[in-house]
């Protein structure tokens, strides 16, 4: 099973200029769709005088959700150019948009792919591409008695603490690498009396 994947560190713009047409584009690590509708929000408004506002993303380390979008460009000319980089680069969450100054000639279709291919491109060359591994966050729970056990495996482990509440009943939320999870949670379930349950991925 594949658990790591290839994304960008922060967000980053690029630009390309054809006969007067500006091509400003900008990606973003990106994981969920509603911060995928921020960012597109946020640039409708700061370039609300542009004429379009093109873009494309892909999410999860499975890389099987992704969406491409031409906002009013000829059918296939904006989104899928820019989805295309993506995948080329092997990239996930990520969303790139690719905003559109209109210069007055029209560049017909293979002019439209190019710029938008190359505003996107120009938005990856000019990040940092880093690998990220997929970690699956587990809540463990127990009584203050296991504290010791529990710490143990943890320290062991070399595991991050995210959150953490020490109390009669403690609970700790932890990232476990997705491929160690089995090995993992049976030892935290070995200890009579901790539960581990499973919240989220990243």
């Amino acid at each position: 099973m594949e658990d790591t994947y290839k994304t960008i560190a922060s967000p980053t713009e690029g630009l390309f200029k054809d006969k007067g047409s500006k091509f400003i584009a900008y990606a973003y690590p990106v994981y969920s769709e509603d911060e995928i509708k921020e960012h597109i929000q946020h640039l409708k408004k700061e370039h609300y005088s542009a004429r379009h506002h093109c873009y494309a993303w892909r999410l999860g380390a499975d890389k099987k959700r992704f969406r491409a979008n031409d906002d009013g460009e000829p059918s296939s000319t904006a989104g899928k150019p820019i989805l295309g980089q993506i995948q080329s680069y092997d990239l996930t969450n990520i969303l790139i948009v690719v905003v559109r100054y209109f210069g007055g000639t029209l560049l017909g279709v293979s002019g439209l792919i190019n710029a938008y291919k190359n505003g996107a491109i120009e938005a990856i060359e000019n990040a940092e591409i880093i690998e990220k591994i997929v970690e699956d966050i587990y809540q463990i729970e127990y009584e203050y008695l296991n504290m010791n056990d529990v710490m143990h495996i943890i320290k062991e482990e070399k595991l991050e603490q995210i959150e953490t509440v020490f109390d009669l009943h403690c609970s700790i939320k932890i990232p476990i690498r997705q491929t160690e999870v089995e090995r993992i949670t049976k030892k935290f379930n070995d200890i009579i009396g901790v539960k581990t349950q499973y919240v989220a991925t990243r």
